[in-house]
């Protein structure tokens, strides 16, 4: 999936602009800023919890089958909430829809990859560089590439920081979700046009529930069937696909896109305080300073796209 030209407006901009605000007794859209700053750090809390609950159950049903497990289940719950309406679309809908569920699938699989094999702080920090790219490309501004300077001063601190888990594969799929979270933004922008509420995303996690399943059975087997396995997986889908994927959607219709940017940007930040309280995970202090020029460079790179 090619990113947008330059030239082109960002994708979580025409997201916004895409869907007319409610307005409500003040003229904030369905309850306004504060509301939409609230739905995207709920959606961070739960999507890096959700991440660290899930690397935990991966002795029992590995990667892949928790992948599987994860979007089946988020599948389910989406169109059973949703009810989205199957007929009537353009072809046009159906390969959106279709490359949306593709990233959804492959973004997964390589994020899970990752943080089988290095801290979820890590892989997060490495993760968000997608975004961070996007944002300096369509920025098109000299400071931009300031800020994309001081991410990879981060991240080349990141590799020195005594992470002994640091291993080259695991980095390599981290930055391959990377690539595919780019594309889950702008497919997103583009669902959320498309299609009202989240009729689009749950299709499109259909799509991805489908496309992770053989793998993922190969990989558990009978295993995602064990009923600890499947309550503890339908808790992850939750946490870590349906709701924050949810939460995502209707803020892009509250906030700013600059300022749901630099919110998203808090991502590697809060990954990194799920792997010390749920995996144990420790930080040394040149991985907290790390984590921190990724953040801030992330931040800085949005701000400077949206002015």
């Amino acid at each position: 999936m090619t990113a947008t030209p330059p030239s082109a407006p960002s994708a979580v901009d025409t997201a916004a602009r895409s869907v007319p605000p409610t307005q409500g007794p003040r003229g904030w859209a369905a309850g306004g800023p504060a509301l939409g700053t609230s739905l995207v750090l709920g959606g961070l809390l739960a999507q890096e919890f959700g991440a660290a609950m899930a690397a935990s159950l991966f002795p029992q049903a590995g990667a892949l089958g928790i992948v599987a497990l994860r979007l089946t289940v988020s599948a389910v719950l989406l169109l059973a909430v949703c009810r989205p309406r199957v007929r009537g679309h353009r072809r046009a809908d159906w390969a959106v829809i279709v490359a949306f569920g593709v990233a959804l699938a492959g973004m997964n699989t390589l994020f899970y990859q990752a943080i089988a094999r290095i801290p979820l702080g890590a892989a997060v920090t490495l993760e968000v560089l997608g975004p961070l790219v996007l944002s300096v490309v369509t920025a098109r501004r000299a400071t931009s590439w300031l800020w994309a300077a001081l991410a990879l001063g981060g991240v080349a601190l990141l590799g020195r920081g005594g992470l002994d888990s640091l291993d080259g594969v695991g980095v390599g799929f981290a930055l391959g979700a990377a690539v595919l979270w780019t594309a889950y933004i702008l497919l997103s922008a583009r669902i959320g046009a498309r299609f009202p509420k989240a009729d689009g995303l749950a299709l499109a996690m259909a799509v991805g529930a489908v496309l992770s399943l053989p793998a993922g059975l190969a990989d558990a087997g009978g295993r995602l069937l064990d009923p600890v396995i499947l309550g503890l997986g339908a808790a992850v889908a939750v946490l870590s696909s349906a709701l924050p994927y949810t939460l995502e959607m209707l803020a892009l219709r509250r906030l700013a896109p600059a300022t749901f940017a630099v919110l998203m940007s808090l991502a590697p930040a809060v990954a990194a305080l799920a792997g010390y309280l749920v995996l144990h995970q420790g930080l040394t202090g040149i991985d907290l300073i790390a984590i921190t020029l990724v953040v801030a460079a992330s931040a800085g790179a949005v701000r400077a796209c949206g002015r």
